[in-house]
């Protein structure tokens, strides 16, 4: 699990706040955990690039200007402008250690399946799976290896093999299938 560190000031609350940062190219905000109550932030973009453009969960390293007490923390939400494809605001969740976390980890399939070879198709169900497991535990990827997979066949949820991690869908749960190509009438 990699690390992140982001370095954000506190800001005001409100609308004309929000876009008034927004025109001066900032984004805003905003930083819970259980502890304490939702602080207001503001990020420079640049830093803040590298942990929303991702598909792995990545630990951040929050560090709140005037404060001395720095923050471990996961990207809970983030908001998208749909005109302008610019981060509107985002929202930081704060993480406590031997406390599970819920997140969302990618699946990443390796190798050309027999079945492909042999004319069937490759149907993946799933892109990423959502998993509970401690902060130190989160994995940046499932790697599933397919080259193996035939015609029929399919690799599930209880395939996939890692110790201190629980799994939020069902073992049933298909993950990729090989199918059997579709005969055209003729």
């Amino acid at each position: 699990m990699s690390e992140v560190i982001l370095k954000v000031k506190k800001r005001g609350t409100g609308k004309t706040e929000a876009k008034n940062l927004r025109k001066k190219g900032l984004i805003p905000g905003i930083f819970y955990t259980k502890d304490i109550a939702p602080i207001p932030i503001v990020a420079e973009p640049k830093p803040l690039r590298p942990i929303v453009h991702t598909s792995e969960t990545k630990i951040v390293r929050l560090q709140i200007e005037g404060e001395e007490k720095e923050y471990q923390c996961i990207l809970k939400d983030v908001q998208i402008d749909p005109l302008k494809d610019t981060i509107s605001h985002f929202d930081l969740f704060g993480i406590h250690e031997g406390s599970r976390l819920s997140v969302e980890v990618p699946i990443v399939l390796k190798g050309q399946p027999v079945g492909v070879r042999e004319g069937g198709t490759l149907q993946q169900s799933l892109s990423k799976v959502r998993v509970k497991c401690l902060p130190d535990r989160i994995p940046t990827h499932f790697e599933i290896d397919i080259s193996n997979l035939k015609i029929g066949k399919a690799i599930h949820i209880s395939d996939i093999q890692s110790e201190g991690i629980e799994f939020e869908l069902s073992p049933e749960t298909v993950i990729v299938a090989c199918i059997a190509p579709r005969v055209s009438k003729s």
